[in-house]
């Protein structure tokens, strides 16, 4: 006899979500190749992407050759290389003052992509293995928020364009929605390291910038969770590791250890045997770079609106949150 609705109520929830997953991801590896032969990039006019280019950065945080070379060492993490804010991300002074205060997307609604739809390419420059990689971040993002990433159809006027920059080198992306094409350069692996290509969490770090977040330890209350080694942070990229004013500034989610959005504990450290960043609180998965965790999910939910559209929708992300986020 078939199953009835009602005998779904037997099964945990997050076994099903799981298993959903776990079908996407077989799909994923079954079609990647087949998307890379038939990727967007191949059929449609894409603008000119230079090997360098000059991403926004606010006037303060322009950085002379001399440190930019610090960066380049291969012991350093892959999203400190660029140089930029806080290492990955390309913001203007507009909205590197309001973040300063605590910014509140609502200041910027055009930051947020419209109708929840992200369109994207793929450079064809990322081998069949790499672009499986992106597609995965992608896919488990679609699979656990109300944001859908598609295929750019060469019409929509805003999009992302997932490139191997060349120069600045690294994982980096701007913050929220800027219009026009919009780079999100991701290194792909090479002799030495996987740079940002080794898991599906470096790509998804750098999408969920895209999609408007920051990093966890730049909130206003984080000394309450962490401390920060001043003294074992190369000097000029200290400033990297200035928090939120509390003007301005409400949480909805309590301060998370496991998001993957938080820095690594030795990030832009001066001695590599010694942490810039310590937990106060049991936290062995500081700067993880595997899966959204829990409250990355509800954050990005919460922020194009996904809780509150229904009462069933927000059930369903809720569920997706909880059971599929580290």
């Amino acid at each position: 006899m078939a199953p009835q609705a009602n005998d779904l109520q037997k099964y945990n929830p997050g076994i099903i979500c799981r298993i959903l997953l776990t079908l996407c991801t077989a799909c994923i590896q079954t079609v990647g190749t087949r998307s890379v032969l038939n990727s967007p990039s191949s059929v449609l006019n894409l603008p000119t992407i230079p090997d360098k280019v000059t991403p926004m950065l606010p006037e303060t945080f322009q950085l002379s050759d001399e440190n930019l070379s610090l960066l380049q060492d291969n012991e350093n993490d892959p999203e400190t290389k660029p140089g930029l804010f806080q290492g990955d991300m390309a913001l203007n002074d507009e909205v590197y003052n309001y973040w300063r205060v605590g910014l509140r997307w609502d200041v910027f609604p055009e930051k947020l992509w419209k109708n929840r739809t992200v369109p994207y390419v793929i450079s064809p420059l990322y081998d069949t293995e790499s672009y499986i990689t992106i597609y995965k971040a992608i896919t488990t993002i679609n699979f656990m928020t109300c944001v859908k990433f598609v295929p750019w159809d060469g019409k929509a006027k805003d999009y992302l364009l997932i490139w191997p920059i060349k120069y600045p080198a690294g994982c980096w992306s701007y913050v929220g929605r800027y219009g026009g094409p919009q780079i999100v350069s991701l290194e792909p692996p090479d002799i030495n390291s996987d740079n940002c290509i080794g898991s599906e969490g470096r790509p998804m770090h750098e999408l969920l910038h895209a999609l408007g977040l920051f990093h966890e330890q730049s909130r206003s209350d984080r000394d309450k969770f962490v401390k920060i080694n001043l003294d074992n942070v190369i000097p000029a990229f200290k400033n990297n590791f200035n928090k939120q004013s509390l003007k301005n500034t409400t949480y909805k989610f309590e301060y998370d250890y496991d998001s993957i959005m938080h820095y690594g504990p030795y990030f832009f450290s001066a001695d590599k045997s010694k942490p810039t960043i310590t937990p106060k609180h049991s936290a062995s998965r500081m700067g993880q770079r595997k899966m959204m965790s829990k409250t990355d999910c509800l954050k990005i939910n919460d922020l194009y609106g996904c809780l509150g559209k229904s009462p069933f929708y927000r059930r369903k992300y809720y569920t997706m949150c909880n059971y599929l986020g580290l």
